[in-house]
């Protein structure tokens, strides 16, 4: 073999990228390799459609399986996104003996587990770098690097575009519809921001990381999730007043060898490092027995930053081919940990009130959560005497979501409670 042969399947955002990286960087990837690494077929739906990179004639087609089945391509790189036809085809190229490289988190997340499979059973490499944060290097830190460690806390901010409006919610006051208008005229919220700020983008990516740095398998329909839209200004000021930052967090902890997974807005303490990535940035925070903390932090989307993790791949498969160590890492999903089940992970909870403004309302209150084993950490009081209602503001201990969610059942029937206003999860530690 004189050359090494890639199949592109899509030429969008990243697919551009991923194209621009391989021709702009041929000569030095082809020094790392030890041999050159060429793209040969890039898959697209419209051939005729003007593009920003002009190949040689041939190279681009229509047709998936002038790239599936074609014996001299060696590497596969997926990046058309979503579940199908993506899954059969990495299936298809993974059955003829191709190495494939992905950027596909739905895919990784939801359906891991067939797709390893196929990949060992044909001893083929399927590295996915670029599902989670982009450029930021994670995947294989974790896999290899980190692979000493027995790893207890995985925690991350790892979605640019709710990070970003959490940013500009806390830099300028400004409320979350304003805030979301504004991303997605910048083009960093989608027309349809679902995924992002109901937390489910974060929730496919913290599915993979928690499965490789706990080695067992964790879904994304294994993952407590919850989004941004309920935070207000107000949330964000006491927040401020109290120590804290709020973050959309994708938090897995591995605790007695059983497994906690979520995703949801956070308290994190002013000083946590993660406190301080702001933007569209993405930052993963780490917990090892053996490294103690470390945090990896960068651009988590955009062309350039997901293609430099995707070359970064195949680069790494092409050089498994010249030595002949192809699937040298596979699955790493060696253990079956159970997944704790939201009501029984304990945390530290802000629990906003609006009650009203008369004697014995705080004890009444206080009353109610110490008959559920919910101890209050630090309190505040505003607004009292405003049209005969005040709001209170409470930071727990430590308690389990069970407790806390039916102890809120019975405030919220008490007749001097106007409304729960919010419930947000705290790390970090009681900073008052």
């Amino acid at each position: 073999m004189d050359t090494i042969k890639i199949g592109l399947l899509g030429l969008g955002t990243v697919g551009t990228g991923v194209a621009k990286v391989l021709i702009n960087n041929q000569e030095s990837i082809a020094k790392k390799v030890g041999k050159p690494v060429e793209l040969v077929k890039v898959l697209v739906s419209d051939t005729k459609k003007h593009r920003s990179i002009t190949f040689p004639r041939g190279i681009i087609t229509d047709n998936p399986e002038e790239l599936l089945s074609n014996p001299e391509i060696d590497i596969l790189v997926e990046v058309i996104g979503g579940i199908n036809p993506a899954k059969d085809y990495i299936i298809k190229a993974l059955e003829n003996n191709k190495q494939v490289i992905t950027a596909n988190k739905d895919l990784i997340a939801t359906h891991g587990k067939e797709l390893f499979t196929v990949a060992q059973s044909k001893n083929s490499d399927l590295l996915f770098e670029a599902s989670v944060a982009g450029g930021i290097p994670i995947i294989r830190p974790l896999k290899e690097c980190l692979a000493g460690n027995k790893l207890e806390q995985v925690m991350g901010i790892i979605n640019g575009t709710s990070n970003y409006m959490l940013t500009k919610m806390t830099q300028e006051g400004s409320g979350f519809n304003e805030v979301l208008k504004e991303a997605q005229a910048l083009g960093y919220a989608e027309v349809d921001p679902t995924a992002d700020i109901e937390g489910y983008d974060a929730a496919r990516k913290i599915a993979i990381l928690a499965s490789i740095a706990f080695g067992t398998r964790i879904a994304f329909s294994d993952v407590y999730v919850e989004g941004i839209t309920k935070i207000t200004p107000e949330d964000i000021k006491y927040a401020k007043d109290l120590g804290y930052v709020i973050k959309l967090l994708g938090i897995a902890n591995c605790v007695n060898d059983q497994v906690e997974v979520r995703v949801h807005p956070t308290f994190i303490s002013k000083d946590h490092p993660l406190a301080t990535i702001n933007d569209v940035f993405n930052a993963i925070f780490i917990k090892g027995d053996a490294i103690g903390e470390a945090m990896f932090f960068g651009r988590g989307a955009g062309e350039m930053p997901t293609a430099s993790a995707v070359v970064g791949d195949i680069v790494t498969a092409a050089r498994n081919i010249v030595h002949g160590v192809t699937g040298r890492i596979s699955c790493t999903c060696f253990d079956e940990k159970p997944v704790i089940k939201i009501g029984e992970v304990q945390s530290e909870y802000y629990l906003r009130l609006k009650v009203a403004d008369k004697p014995g309302v705080l004890a009444s209150i206080a009353g109610v959560l110490a008959n559920h084993d919910v101890s209050i950490g630090s309190v505040v009081q505003k607004n009292a005497g405003k049209n005969g209602n005040a709001e209170i503001v409470l930071i727990t201990h430590k308690v389990d979501e069970n407790s806390i969610q039916d102890a809120l059942q019975i405030i919220g029937g008490l007749s001097i409670v106007d409304a729960i206003s919010n419930l947000i999860r705290v790390e970090g530690g009681n900073k008052q």
